[in-house]
């Protein structure tokens, strides 16, 4: 799974918040042992923070939720 974009991250509803906490890798995992490392984590991180701030103002998951998208992407 791809990281989004910021753009898409300020759009997302609960559910796709709720999924990009569960599915995308740790920041910067595409690009370990690359010399491109350290830009793909700053990059990368900053969506995971922006998405994780979204997550918590729209109240996480549920049990629904978490029913709902299981634990394969």
């Amino acid at each position: 799974m791809d990281y989004p974009s910021v753009e898409q991250v300020e759009e997302a509803s609960r559910e796709q918040l709720c999924r990009w906490i569960r599915f995308l890798p740790s920041p910067g995992r595409r690009a370990v042992g690359s010399i491109e490392f350290q830009n793909v984590l700053n990059q990368e991180a900053q969506v995971m923070d922006r998405i994780v701030a979204r997550w918590k103002e729209a109240g996480g998951f549920t049990p629904q939720l978490s029913k709902s998208i299981g634990w394969e992407a």
